[in-house]
């Protein structure tokens, strides 16, 4: 039986590699990368360092065209599902043709595997074809989410209290019923600002050496965010960041 490891490598940091997630890396036959062009040239330079860190010598690497997809789709929910699946053939094929009979493959996940990731999600949609067979195992790995919770040196609820992570566009619906404090990710559209009196703590790129951190009240800190926001994506081409939204207590 083939097998393939679903590793979490962390948020950019090489520090943040488990020991798990590098035992895995260091019995991998073959790993999968798929490249997302030029622009994002950074997220497979470090996959591809870690792979030179902690595998054995005879590994082979493979890689593959991640497939474009429209960010800014009338059917949100449609488009993605559009995009996992065409993603799920070019990886399907790329296991069919280099993955051998009882050798061991893996993809290296930015962040952790189970939070706004899909490649799980991708690997059922193969199985369920039932054309190409494999066992697979997920490694957990250092979230963005945590990493800027240990960054900005706070904890993620408050006592007694919920938590919620979501998305930029969901915020931009509303404030989340029952919780006062929310973790936003992909929030192109700055939906932080329309909560003046919250408190947020901001990362962009958090654990590389394009760190961006910022923090305070929204109404005093939103231009400053929105402006390095976009400058730092007009730079690389691409932004990862996410933030957490905190309600003050009302007295």
């Amino acid at each position: 039986m083939r097998k393939i490891y679903v590793v979490g490598i962390g948020a950019g940091d090489p520090d943040h590699l488990t020991l798990q997630a590098a035992k895995a890396i260091g019995r991998t036959d073959v790993f999968f990368l798929l490249d997302k062009g030029e622009t994002k040239a950074s997220l497979v330079e470090l996959r591809e360092r870690l792979i030179k860190g902690y595998s054995q010598p005879r590994k082979r690497i493979v890689e593959g065209r991640d497939p474009d997809r429209d960010r800014t789709p009338a059917d949100y929910t449609g488009t993605v599902a559009d995009w996992r699946h065409r993603r799920s053939l070019v990886l399907e094929e790329l296991i069919a043709a280099h993955l051998k009979d009882g050798e061991t493959g893996s993809i290296l996940v930015w962040g952790d595997p189970s939070l706004f990731d899909s490649t799980i999600a991708i690997l059922e949609e193969i199985l369920e074809r039932g054309e190409t067979v494999f066992e697979f195992e997920v490694i957990p790995g250092i979230s963005s989410v945590s990493a800027l919770a240990a960054k900005h040196r706070i904890g993620l609820n408050r006592v007694g209290q919920p938590f919620q992570v979501t998305t930029g566009r969901r915020l931009a619906e509303g404030w989340p019923e029952g919780v006062d404090d929310v973790v936003v990710m992909l929030d192109a559209q700055h939906a932080f600002t329309g909560h003046p009196e919250a408190d947020i703590y901001w990362g962009a790129y958090v654990g590389t050496s394009d760190e961006l951190l910022a923090s305070g009240r929204v109404g005093d800190v939103a231009d400053e965010i929105v402006e390095r926001r976009t400058a730092a994506r007009e730079e690389h081409g691409w932004i990862m960041d996410t933030y957490l939204l905190r309600r003050r207590p009302t007295r």
